[in-house]
């Protein structure tokens, strides 16, 4: 670093004041290699800054005020102008993106909350399910390794993976089927699943064969709907409000979306995007997530595997959902868009309609 006399620092003091970031700040800049000090004192430890360096404080207050992480705030502050304005842009970007997502979930949790109160004062509307399931092969992949089901109470999909992933898939379906015998009330409803889930899981092929499936599944009850959900397939409900999204992707790209250090367009060029953290695998936990909803005449659910939401945006399966004047005309235009989207994995879709019984 360019060695400056003692008249030409500023204090720590000063140079926050100059810079508008606290001493505090500083210190913790200086520390994590952000911005460090033109000179610290042998003696004293007192930290001197140079007046050149308030540009780069003040880059990284503005960037701070943004929300930007340090660790991106220190790449960008190493860029050169042009270089560090497309990242900026491209951060905004994903915040504007994020922000969407979470006003999407606000909004399905607002609806859902405002249901559960209506139903203390007004009677349930009787329903039943008009649905249709359908797997494909895709274009590239030689075995199908997907199944779904939809019946009269249960919707299921799961993408199994591994030497034997296509029976692992459908063992995992056929052990809930039973349910569809069976009629618990509504607030027995998710253990029910569960638990059916969980001798799924225990029935899972040894570690050794490194084989599994995920599994995404609703049970109905009346409007009630329980929903269970493990791995990297979705499940979606459309509502008059729009499309929403109502799974979490146990995987790892997702984490690394959640923390930050990956962005969703990034996602699928990630060399490790198949990788799950969660699924029905003798190797892992049986840690579903279960939740109950309440559904209405008009909606309509999609449960698919990621050889579906890989290739099509949310944006076409909101326009084929609300087009398709049945749910197996739906299930038949999402795979066919897949096909025309390359196909490159198997595609696993069940469309159910809620109609008023």
């Amino acid at each position: 670093m360019t060695p400056y006399e003692d008249g030409q620092l500023l204090t720590i003091g000063a140079f926050a004041r100059a810079s508008r970031l606290s001493p505090k700040a500083l210190r913790l800049y200086d520390e994590l290699g952000l911005l460090a000090p033109a000179r610290v004192d042998p003696h004293s430890g007192y930290r001197h800054y140079a007046p050149a360096q308030l540009e780069r404080a003040r880059l990284v207050a503005w960037l701070r005020r943004l929300g930007m992480p340090l660790a991106r705030i220190r790449e960008v502050c190493e860029l050169a102008p042009a270089a560090a304005a497309g990242t900026v842009a491209a951060y905004w970007a994903q915040v504007e993106a994020d922000t969407a997502a979470r006003r999407d979930l606000a909004a399905f949790l607002i609806d859902q909350l405002k249901r559960k109160d209506t139903e203390m004062t007004a009677p349930r509307t009787p329903l039943t399910m008009r649905c249709a399931a359908l797997t494909d092969r895709g274009l590239v992949r030689p075995a199908n390794q997907d199944a779904a089901y939809a019946g009269p109470r249960l919707l299921a999909v799961a993408d199994g993976y591994g030497p034997r992933g296509g029976p692992a898939a459908t063992a995992a379906i056929d052990a809930l089927k039973v349910l569809e015998h069976q009629d618990p009330t509504s607030e027995d409803l998710p253990g029910a699943l569960e638990e059916a889930a969980r001798r799924a899981h225990r029935a899972a092929p040894s570690a050794d064969e490194a084989t599994g499936s995920t599994l995404t599944a609703l049970l109905r009850s009346g409007s009630r709907l329980a929903l269970l959900h493990i791995g990297d397939s979705r499940a979606y409900v459309l509502r008059d409000s729009g499309l929403f999204r109502i799974t979490h992707d146990h995987s790892l790209v997702q984490s690394l979306i959640d923390e930050g250090r990956l962005t969703p367009e990034e996602a699928p060029a990630h060399p490790q995007r198949a990788l799950l953290l969660r699924s029905l695998d003798a190797d892992t936990e049986f840690t579903p997530d279960v939740q109950l909803l309440e559904a209405r005449p008009g909606e309509r659910y999609l449960l698919c595997t990621d050889g579906l939401t890989g290739v099509l945006p949310a944006e076409t399966i909101q326009d084929v959902l609300t087009a398709a004047d049945t749910p197996d005309q739906a299930v038949r235009e999402l795979i066919r868009l897949a096909h025309e989207a390359g196909a490159p994995d198997n595609v696993a879709c069940v469309v159910a309609e809620m109609t008023a019984a």
